[in-house]
């Protein structure tokens, strides 16, 4: 054994060592090895002198216990190590959405009695305090929640009775009358993303008004300002097409009454001659119960710039208006009616599917725009509402003069 490989006495060494509470004899008497070679091995692999004293069965025993000990403590790693992969597995299950921050803590929560608090906050990322503090506010975020939760549906009641298309604002102004608690619009806006609903955006409109050259222009009677101190004093008029997939498109006419927004009168008709916006403000005078001292501005669409429109202003007393030629800014207040109207019926489709579709939704909207439906301009009110609230002041005036 004096020529034996240094890869058989390397091995010979580690066997030795991996077999606790083994003695150099028994293990060279294994390997029908020289038991002094084998010692000698052990001294080299140690950075001892072949030869040196021996420690004796004491040393070696004592060697024997430190291996063991080390041992154990690698064990005892391994376990560790493996316990942590199977924490993280079973972690990532909670962190699929929403807040980490609240998943960690509720994982903690979950499973502190197996694995203790400090170790999970650990393995996580999240200090104790933080833990702690998340446990001690349970039960004030519970009740939070329930109360989200109610206004939630309250919230989703709201927007399903406007088929769909209030945002925020009108909502909250909504819930702020159906009383209880003070509503933030903010707070609205945040549950609403959260449970998906959102208001109609406004869309692309269609160009309808066609200029006549060749008629008479009216003089611009209310250059650009869309407002009134009583109703029953400017109006404003417009056309807009509503298109049936298929079919031929279904026009409306309109006329707004500046001060509260309502919509006087109206017309629809499957054509854009002038008896359309004839009779829209005919709608209109038997709604008031006489248009005269009032003024009705138009855009220079060959529908009013015609004589017979204009002759149906002077015998109702109306001052007959128009914006510049080519300008939307100058009938801007029906142009945004219009929009409204286009981008709260159709809900982001193309056209109606049927010309009865579009006469009964727009039936259907603007009896709802009048009585429900609210408007920013007028503090959150429907125009009634709002003339409704505005008559007793007019009185009042009325009775001071």
């Amino acid at each position: 054994m004096k020529h034996c490989p240094a890869e058989f006495k390397a091995a010979a060494v580690a066997l030795y060592r991996s077999r606790p509470g083994a003695t150099i004899m028994s293990v060279a008497g294994g390997l029908a090895a020289d038991t002094e070679a084998l010692r000698d091995w052990i001294r080299a692999a140690d950075g001892r002198r072949p030869g040196a004293h021996s420690a004796g069965p004491v040393a070696e025993q004592a060697g024997g216990d430190g291996v063991q000990a080390e041992l154990v403590a690698a064990r005892k790693g391994i376990r560790e190590l493996e316990e942590e992969r199977d924490i993280l597995r079973k972690a990532a299950g909670y962190f699929a959405g929403g807040d980490a921050l609240v998943n960690r803590c509720q994982f903690v929560d979950d499973h502190q009695r197996r694995s203790g608090v400090t170790r999970l906050c650990s393995l996580l990322g999240i200090s104790c305090s933080s833990f702690h503090y998340w446990r001690r506010t349970a039960a004030a975020r519970t009740a939070r929640q329930v109360v989200e939760d109610g206004l939630a549906a309250r919230i989703r009641k709201v927007h399903q009775d406007s088929d769909g298309t209030c945002g925020a604002p009108r909502i909250t102004a909504e819930l702020r009358d159906e009383g209880g608690s003070v509503v933030n619009r903010k707070r609205v806006a945040r549950i609403m993303r959260t449970i998906g609903l959102e208001g109609v955006r406004l869309r692309r409109r269609h160009r309808t008004t066609v200029a006549d050259q060749s008629a008479v222009k009216a003089p611009d009677l209310i250059g650009r300002d869309f407002t009134a101190a009583a109703v029953n004093t400017k109006y404003v008029g417009d056309i807009t097409r509503l298109p049936v997939s298929g079919a031929k498109p279904v026009c409306l006419a309109t006329v707004i009454d500046l001060c509260s927004r309502r919509l006087a009168g109206w017309a629809i008709a499957d054509h854009m001659r002038t008896e359309l916006v004839i009779d829209a403000l005919a709608a209109a005078e038997r709604t008031r119960g006489g248009l005269a001292g009032s003024v009705m501005h138009t855009d220079h669409g060959s529908q009013y710039a015609i004589r017979a429109f204009a002759e149906i202003c002077r015998s109702a007393g109306v001052r007959q208006g128009m914006g510049a030629v080519g300008s939307s800014a100058d009938n801007a207040a029906a142009e945004s009616f219009n929009a409204a109207f286009e981008r709260e019926t159709l809900k982001g489709r193309k056209a109606w599917s049927s010309a009865r579709e579009a006469r009964l939704d727009v039936f259907r909207w603007l009896t709802r725009y009048n009585t429900r439906r609210r408007h920013s301009r007028l503090g959150q009110r429907s125009p009634i509402a709002y003339e409704n609230d505005a008559q007793p002041a007019a009185t009042t005036l009325a009775q001071a003069a």
